[in-house]
């Protein structure tokens, strides 16, 4: 008995050390950067493929007016642009991850492998949310879908920096360790796309007749609250250092006033 326990320790042991073990960093971001450029790829290809109109259509049923044969193909084009932002933010939180990581590991490899088996379902997500009739159960559920899928791909890369701070002497960059001045901002930009997917998928469970502009919101949305996370983090850690500044000033007036104050003062 005692023999397998030490067995199974030992075990246990050697399979940690095998998710700690250093990975190439370089590899993972060039494969990274591979995977999120072919994505992109796809997406210029579906729209370029299946929403260009036909001239004949365009002279005949638009009377040759292509602004208005555009304006058809409105809802797919929304979509493509939805998605190709979600991509492009998520390679830029991708890489501002990457940028104070010192060390890869393992696990942080593969970790990075599962946001990018969702990343590379973006495609899909798109094809979905362009397919179906507006406000149909099959928009709805293709809707949900593109939520769980951009929720997964980001809440992975969050995993990533989860598993950096465990061991952060060795993987991070002070910056953002700890307690460094980039911390609080890489924790509201990482954990930023998995809390709004998440809110997202629970309002079109609700309020289904709204979910494609919940959807479209979101994506909207997005972008602007980078910019703005930046500011809130900035004029919140400014605010919290002056309160903090101030307190230390009053302790010191307080052990100043008294080390100034005679004995029978202080005693009376």
């Amino acid at each position: 008995g005692q023999r397998d326990e030490e067995e199974a320790h030992h075990s246990l042991e050697t399979f940690t050390f095998y998710l700690s073990e250093p990975l190439s960093k370089e590899r993972v971001e060039a494969f990274s950067d591979g995977v999120y450029a072919i994505v992109a790829t796809l997406l210029i290809l579906d729209i370029c493929e299946d929403n260009v109109p036909d001239p004949r259509e365009v002279e005949e049923k638009f009377h040759g007016s292509l602004l208005e044969a555009l304006s058809e193909y409105g809802p797919n084009y929304l979509a493509y642009f939805g998605s190709f932002v979600t991509i492009g933010l998520l390679w830029f939180v991708h890489h501002s991850l990457f940028l104070y990581v010192t060390k890869a590991t393992r696990l942080m490899g593969l970790l990075n492998i599962l946001s990018l088996a969702f990343i590379g379902g973006l495609p899909l997500a798109y094809q979905l949310t362009s397919e179906f009739a507006e406000k149909s159960h099959n928009e709805i559920e293709a809707i949900q879908v593109s939520c769980v899928i951009t929720f997964f791909a980001s809440i992975f890369q969050f995993a990533i920096w989860t598993t950096a701070l465990l061991h952060e002497r060795e993987t991070l960059h002070p910056f953002a360790r700890y307690g460094g001045k980039e911390h609080a901002f890489m924790f509201a930009k990482l954990a930023l796309y998995p809390c709004v997917s998440l809110g997202a998928f629970l309002l079109t469970c609700l309020l289904s007749e709204f979910s494609t502009a919940i959807f479209h919101l979101m994506q909207i949305v997005i972008p602007f609250a980078f910019l703005a996370l930046r500011i809130f983090v900035r004029i919140s850690l400014t605010v919290i250092k002056s309160v903090m500044s101030l307190s230390r000033r009053k302790v010191v007036l307080l052990e100043e006033e008294e080390a100034c104050l005679s004995p029978t003062e202080t005693l009376s």
